[in-house]
């Protein structure tokens, strides 16, 4: 299952930007508006790929997506295979601020799974487990079966 793709107007995009602090860079608005259309988590070399030929600087991209993550708009995933991906983040109504996603293990291809509900409980009361912030579910996508 995948991320619903919200579009992103320029404007909506500056005012995102300016709720959060941030400067309206056209580098800034171009992330945010390329990630509201995407379907699953991206890396910065996904947004590169797309983004460098209209222009702009990949190193540029880079810090602007950290800078996005770390004012709170993006989530950044680690997959454990050394590569953030990143998506917009999106309200309860969307499919839930935090949600699951599938990793393949073949591919390496992440996705969204807001429509799955997973539940983590410690079968004895455990003080060991902290707070959870990511679950990745972890199988063959049906391309690579």
């Amino acid at each position: 299952m995948t991320r619903t793709p919200q579009p992103l107007t320029v404007q909506a995009a500056r005012d995102v930007l300016r709720g959060a602090k941030l400067r309206s860079t056209t580098s800034r608005v171009a992330v945010l508006q390329y990630l509201a259309a995407a379907s699953k988590p991206l890396s910065h070399a996904d947004v590169s790929e797309a983004l460098v030929p209209e222009g702009y600087d990949k190193s540029t991209l880079y810090r602007c997506l950290v800078e996005l993550a770390d004012a709170g708009l993006l989530a950044r995933l680690d997959a454990g295979d050394h590569a953030w991906r990143f998506e917009l983040k999106g309200g309860e109504e969307e499919h839930g601020a935090e949600h699951p996603h599938f990793v393949c293990i073949d591919c390496g291809k992440v996705t969204c799974l807001p429509d799955v509900a997973v539940k983590i409980s410690p079968q004895k009361k455990s003080t060991k487990m902290g707070e959870v912030t990511e679950v990745f579910l972890k199988g063959h996508c049906k391309e690579c079966v």
